[in-house]
């Protein structure tokens, strides 16, 4: 016989049962999740395949490319925390609806674009849309599954970025290889408006179907529910009681691991940032100029990625075992980032390079976020997360900048690759010397 829940009274669910109420759980959440994650990195990244359309017909060159890029991340950054202070108010349901109606509609305002003060003003606006999706989200996966289950589902999660990565290069190369000149619009232009509906009807879909949390889910029986509950109480004993009497900012503000976590997420930005925006500058100079070819070629190394970042998340779960997994994912990454800034630009190899850095980036930023919403409790966790993210945002927004600057000035990446390798490096000392083991207290449920 089952031993009832401590928290509800209702009988707690066996082993057995429990898997498969996480499996439905899964089935039922995740989806529409990874689908909104896939619209949202693809309007953010696009202009890697647009800024070929957007040099040609408004000069705009590495310079102006990486700016636009950093004001995407100081709209991004000004807004983040604020966005998710009102998640736990108005229910991540709510929230993430908002975001991905106005990112849609800054999305499509892109095609208007006409010179370097509208393109600024664009990205800047996108990043504000768009500023707490990617933590509200988190957040969202902490109240349906407990610490054991939630580096999978990050995972899982994170497949947005690689498919992104995978799906968008084709489908831009293909819309700036088809579409030019129709309607008189240019290849360009045609990109912002196709790609920038499907967020605005994703966020319909989600005021439809997603729950905060499994007590609303009409489609899960009382003692799943009950079972859900209980191991989400437990992550929230473990913790401790001590972090439950302040309020989520002040919680996450006092705490030096937000603070360190933050540090290291800067490494991860730098990093994410060579990956999905430089990517298909990096392919163009080893010499592949037709679009089309571009956007394939940009594909590849998202597709290893996926693949690498699944089994690196699983193995972290089943260990239980957080800082290494990240720690050797991005020293791997900065390896292969030196060996492209010395790679002399052969197309073969930079595309192998470029495919071991991604799947370097994604297994380490999947279990990196893990981290946050492993140690802080649930109502620090949305703001906790929030503030890790705004601080790697401060990296995402210094680092575009400068490579376009150093581009622009040698005529070369290998410099900007070379100095991001050594921010991504100290990011991994921070995090093993910074985070004991201990602090990260798991129990396999």
């Amino acid at each position: 016989m089952a031993e009832p829940s401590a928290v509800t009274g209702a009988p707690a669910t066996a082993a057995g049962d429990r898997k498969a109420t996480y499996r439905t759980i899964a089935r039922r959440v995740m989806p529409l999740l990874v689908l909104c994650y896939v619209v949202s990195y693809i309007d953010r990244t696009n202009i890697g395949i647009a800024q070929q359309g957007l040099k040609r017909d408004l000069g705009f060159g590495p310079a102006v490319y990486g700016l636009g890029v950093t004001l995407f991340f100081v709209g991004f950054i000004l807004f983040e925390v604020p966005s998710n202070a009102l998640l736990a108010r108005i229910g991540a349901r709510k929230t993430l609806a908002r975001i991905m109606a106005t990112w849609g509609v800054m999305t499509v305002v892109t095609l208007f674009v006409q010179n370097e003060i509208m393109f600024y003003a664009a990205r800047f606006l996108l990043g504000v849309a768009e500023a707490g999706f990617f933590p509200g989200a988190l957040y969202l996966l902490s109240l349906w599954f407990p610490s054991s289950r939630r580096t999978r589902m990050t995972a899982v999660f994170f497949i947005g970025i690689p498919v992104s990565g995978a799906l968008g290069s084709v489908m831009s190369g293909w819309i700036m290889h088809s579409l030019g000149g129709v309607g008189g619009l240019a290849d360009w232009q045609w990109l912002f408006l196709i790609e920038g509906i499907p967020p605005i009807l994703l966020a319909g879909l989600v005021l439809l179907f997603v729950t905060d949390g499994p007590e609303q889910a009409k489609w899960l029986t009382a003692e799943q529910k009950a079972a859900v509950r209980e191991d989400l109480d437990a992550d929230l004993r473990d913790k401790g009681a001590e972090t439950q009497k302040h309020s989520g900012l002040l919680l996450a503000l006092r705490d030096p691991k937000v603070w360190i976590l933050g540090l290291c997420a800067c490494g991860a930005y730098t990093l994410a940032n060579a990956v999905s925006y430089w990517t298909p500058r990096i392919i163009a100079n080893a010499g592949v100029g037709n679009v089309l070819n571009l956007g394939f070629f940009s594909a590849i190394p998202p597709l290893l990625g996926i693949v690498v970042m699944l089994l690196v998340g699983r193995h972290s779960d089943r260990t239980l075992e957080r800082r290494w997994h990240a720690a050797t994912s991005w020293i791997v990454a900065v390896f292969a980032m030196l060996a492209i800034s010395v790679s002399g630009g052969n197309v073969v190899v930079v595309i192998l390079l470029l495919a071991v850095m991604a799947a370097a980036h994604y297994s380490g930023l999947t279990v990196f976020y893990s981290i946050p919403s492993i140690y802080l409790t649930d109502r620090a966790a949305a703001t906790g997360i929030a503030v890790v993210t705004s601080m790697g945002s401060f990296a995402a927004a210094a680092s575009p900048s400068l490579l376009g600057f150093i581009e622009s000035s040698t005529g070369s990446l290998s410099l900007g690759l070379q100095i991001s390798a050594g921010i991504i490096l100290l990011a991994v000392v921070v995090l093993l010397v910074g985070v004991r083991p201990g602090d990260l207290r798991e129990r396999r449920r």
